[in-house]
């Protein structure tokens, strides 16, 4: 698993604002891409990819929990708070607890 800041939009690294990256290949040898955006200690969304199609989890809890958080949960998903609730509303983006 490879752990890297988020970059701002000035290019900066960002404190308490992480990228986590997992690659691999699947039990079929499809290769399979997990990214999670974390904010300080909380799992904010979780992206995974495989064969052409993106599920998305956010978590049920965190996931508008901050102005912080927000701004760099719609950096990661490249969209705004609006299109992110109107996809949680449509059930494109799961809700779940992602801090078990």
């Amino acid at each position: 698993m490879k752990v890297s800041q988020m970059l701002g939009s000035n290019g900066q690294a960002v404190k308490n604002q992480f990228i986590l990256t997992e690659e691999g290949r699947g039990a079929n040898g499809n290769f399979i891409k997990k990214e999670v955006f974390q904010s300080y200690q909380s799992a904010i969304v979780e992206k995974i990819t495989w064969n052409d199609r993106t599920d998305i989890k956010l978590d049920g809890k965190y996931w508008d929990y901050s102005k912080t958080t927000s701004k760099y949960r719609n950096l990661f998903l490249r969209e705004t708070r609006e299109t992110t609730q109107k996809k949680i509303k449509s059930g494109e983006y799961k809700l779940a607890n992602l801090n078990n």
